[in-house]
């Protein structure tokens, strides 16, 4: 028999039993309490005090002005529309074409939500919305959630909430 060969199956032997000592090595569950203990008093560890998570950081929108509305506009057209409709009713092109429709923005549940309730679920997504994290920029999803209590606001608003220079525009 050559040597090459012999050297392979070696080499195979060792690395399977070496890997079946690592799947069952002794180690402990998250929620496992340690031996001879009866309370969770410091299992699991408690982070350093001080330690906030990457996630966690307080996040502050940023000030309330005509060009953030604007972007929001632009990139609620571009990325929320097609399922929430232009007017955030829920209508949208992809409910016409038979995937469920997403709550409108103007129901009593949402007009109560703060401002981040929006930025969290553009960013980590909700029921059978995705995240859009990889696609639209933090600073365009605040001016998405923005752009969403103006449509908020919009969507029981009269003529006589315009002022009266402006009212000629609407026609």
């Amino acid at each position: 028999m050559r040597p090459r060969p012999v050297l392979m199956l070696a080499g195979i032997a060792v690395t399977i039993v070496a890997c079946d000592n690592m799947a069952n090595q002794p180690k402990r569950l998250p929620f496992e309490l340690p031996a001879g203990t009866t309370s969770e008093a410091n299992w699991p560890a408690s982070p350093p005090a001080n330690i906030v998570a990457r996630d966690d950081q307080p996040v502050t929108p940023p000030a309330l002005t005509l060009v953030l509305l604007e972007r929001g506009r632009e990139r609620f057209d571009i990325a929320c529309a097609p399922c929430h409709g232009r007017d955030g009713g829920g209508k949208g092109v992809i409910v016409e074409r038979g995937f469920p429709a997403p709550p409108a923005f103007a129901i009593d549940r949402l007009r109560a939500a703060p401002v981040q309730h929006f930025y969290d679920v553009i960013t980590n997504g909700y029921g059978a919305m995705f995240p859009y994290a990889n696609r639209v920029m933090p600073r365009d999803r605040w001016a998405i959630a923005a752009y969403i209590r103006a449509l908020q606001a919009s969507s029981d608003a009269k003529v006589a909430d315009v002022p009266a220079d402006k009212r000629p525009q609407l026609q």
